[in-house]
């Protein structure tokens, strides 16, 4: 059951619930959990507010392959088995400091979008 606590603030309601619960329906809905201090930092622009092209893009891969995994409760071991690859890259990768060959991105690719598929269920539409 999910512990929660309904509040009032300026007219409009608000439900508050534990951490644990919010994380846990994140993941079922297939929704990575909002935490920017764990991710790895974009690049500080140059003086005329251009950012280096090649660094901002791994990062930018980086924080998306950490909030597509989150999402689905994989840890770097579980999705490098689904994928087909090292846990060590999975781990270069998210760092931001490592870019990945296409081949790779799309195993990835495919491990994460299969951990979001609904499961089936075992039982038949029509059996009681």
């Amino acid at each position: 059951m999910i512990g929660l606590q309904r509040i009032e603030v300026e007219g409009k309601r608000f439900v508050l619930l534990e951490e644990g619960d919010y994380e846990r329906l994140c993941r079922e809905a297939g929704k990575a959990v909002a935490d920017d201090d764990a991710l790895p930092e974009f690049p500080t622009p140059d003086a005329n507010g251009r950012f280096p092209a090649a660094e901002y893009n791994r990062i930018s891969m980086a924080r998306s392959l950490i909030s597509d995994r989150r999402a689905t409760g994989m840890t770097q071991a579980e999705l490098a088995q689904r994928a087909g690859v090292r846990q060590e890259t999975i781990s270069r990768l998210e760092s931001g400091k490592h870019m990945a060959s296409a081949t790779t991105i799309k195993k990835i690719d495919k491990a994460i979008a299969s951990a979001h598929k609904p499961k089936r269920s075992t039982k038949s539409a029509t059996s009681k």
